[in-house]
């Protein structure tokens, strides 16, 4: 009963609608507060930063901006588009530029963003359309910094109290779509912006609606009442018909993320690199990629996005290798009568994980390997395993971007609790080449760099990379120019058509 009245309440359709789905309540459509994803994903249709990704991750093109130059090595100018309105109808204006980055380094707020403008010496005003950025010494993050939504200095300059504003549920943006309604656990309704700079999207409104039920979110999909959504491999794979597949396009590919198994390197029996090279060959990783996806995934190779600058296409997959991984271990003093034994610990968080950590445990006892499995809930997990570094190894996952930050992950400067560099990783040659990335602007010399300490990295097995899944994304056969890219199919959403 349930199912149907949802099914009724979406035929109560608007021309043109495009029907999505979130599985939270959005805390603050404000995009320097916006920390949830459900928050973040419908922020994104309402605001603009200064620049973005093109649609192959590739190139930083220009968003409000319409030109952006590097004066010298600490000087961003940024020529504004001059012919974008706030959705109130306001002229967006160097103000805003300066006004939030204001905002964004003040003690009034918390927001995560802040922290990409800590190496920001001053934002001035040129003129109305003009902004230049002064940074206190050469970063290479500076552009990437400017992604981020810009605020309207003429609704909030008076505002106390940012954080409980109103804004955050009103929000007034430069995007594609303005907020019409929002009614929480029920529907949030988007509405085409007819000033948008780039043109009217169109498709009229977006509705999301919040399913928080994975089955019920399913069963949505399946029926049509949804248009665009995803899928795991099993559901792909088992779970539909041919009707589907009549209605319903599917665009797959990788999603920016990978799974690894993280050694803890400050312990003895992980010094060894001939260890850890015996247990990376111990893996099948092609037959955890057909258990777990159906081969709906990837082998990850390395630790950065595979088709970007950073990506080393000349470091392989390493093959399994039993005979190998025993005469390695045997070396290192391990075999039958003194096997190598540890422990994996993962969460339940990932319907995955837990799988994959009896899959290694399965194939590393092939080389006479002991492996014990804990698997935890994931508050407990990261608070009592991973950042106090209390494991032999964690399975866990990172995010990939098209601009890899390796410093958080790999420098050794952030290992200590509560960072990121969660193994204890250390290597002299890399604390380098990280730190003199870190000044680099000219994007062909840090490809260079990047790709060199993918394969050190690599090469060294601190993480047994493993696989990065796909993303199989469903659309409705009645939308029509969806045009799939590295970036996922969202890039050209303005021009989306959808029939009735």
């Amino acid at each position: 009963m349930r199912f149907i009245f949802f099914l009724l309440v979406f035929l109560n359709l608007y021309a043109s609608t495009l029907h999505l789905a979130t599985s939270t309540n959005p805390s603050r459509l404000n995009p320097i507060l916006a920390t949830d994803s459900s928050s973040s994903e419908i922020a994104n249709f309402l605001f603009n930063g200064l620049v973005k990704y093109d649609k192959d991750l590739s190139t930083i093109v220009g968003d409000l901006a319409t030109d952006f130059y590097y004066e010298d090595n600490t000087t961003l100018i940024f020529k504004l588009n001059n012919h974008v309105k706030w959705h109130d109808g306001e002229k967006f204006t160097a103000k805003d530029v300066v006004f939030t980055y204001n905002v964004l380094i003040s003690d009034k707020i918390s927001s995560p963003y802040s922290a990409s403008f800590r190496f920001v010496q001053s934002v001035e005003i040129v003129d109305e359309y003009t902004v230049k950025v002064k940074y206190k010494k050469p970063y290479f993050l500076a552009l990437e910094t400017w992604m981020m939504g810009i605020l309207p200095e003429h609704i909030l300059k008076n505002e106390k109290n940012l954080m409980n504003s109103s804004f955050n549920t009103n929000p007034i943006g430069t995007g594609p779509y303005k907020l019409e309604q929002l009614e929480h656990s029920k529907n949030i309704i988007l509405a085409a912006n007819d000033d948008y700079f780039e043109g009217r999207p169109k498709i009229d409104k977006i509705s999301f609606h919040i399913i928080i039920d994975p089955m019920t979110l399913f069963l949505m999909i399946k029926s049509g009442a949804l248009d665009v959504g995803t899928l795991d491999p099993m559901q792909y794979e088992r779970q539909l018909n041919q009707d589907f597949f009549d209605k319903f396009n599917i665009y797959e590919d990788i999603t920016p993320s990978y799974t690894y198994l993280g050694f803890n390197l400050r312990l003895e029996k992980f010094k060894n690199p001939n260890v850890r090279k015996a247990l990376s060959l111990a893996i099948d990783r092609e037959e955890l990629m057909k258990i777990l996806f159906f081969d709906h995934a990837k082998i990850c190779t390395g630790p950065f996005l595979p088709r970007t600058k950073a990506f080393n296409k000349d470091v392989k997959a390493p093959i399994q290798n039993i005979k190998e991984a025993k005469r390695l271990l045997k070396e290192a003093g391990y075999d039958e009568e003194n096997p190598f034994t540890f422990e994996i610990v993962t969460s339940n968080s990932s319907p995955v994980r837990p799988y994959a950590a009896q899959i290694l445990q399965h194939q590393l006892q092939k080389a006479g390997v002991i492996v014990k499995l804990r698997v935890m809930e994931w508050q407990a997990f990261l608070n009592m395993v991973v950042f106090p570094h209390k494991f032999d190894t964690v399975l866990l996952g990172w995010g990939l971007s098209p601009t890899p930050d390796p410093y958080q992950i790999w420098h050794a400067d952030n290992d200590k609790p509560g960072s990121f560099n969660l193994i204890g990783y250390n290597n002299p040659q890399i604390n380098k080449e990280i730190e003199e990335s870190q000044s680099i602007i000219d994007r062909d010399k840090l490809a260079i760099m990047w790709q060199s300490m993918f394969k050190t990295i690599t090469d060294d097995n601190p993480y047994l990379f493993l696989f990065i899944p796909n993303a199989i994304t469903v659309a409705n056969k009645n939308i029509k120019n969806i045009e799939p890219s590295l970036s996922g199919i969202w890039h050209n959403y303005i021009k989306w058509e959808k029939s009735e």
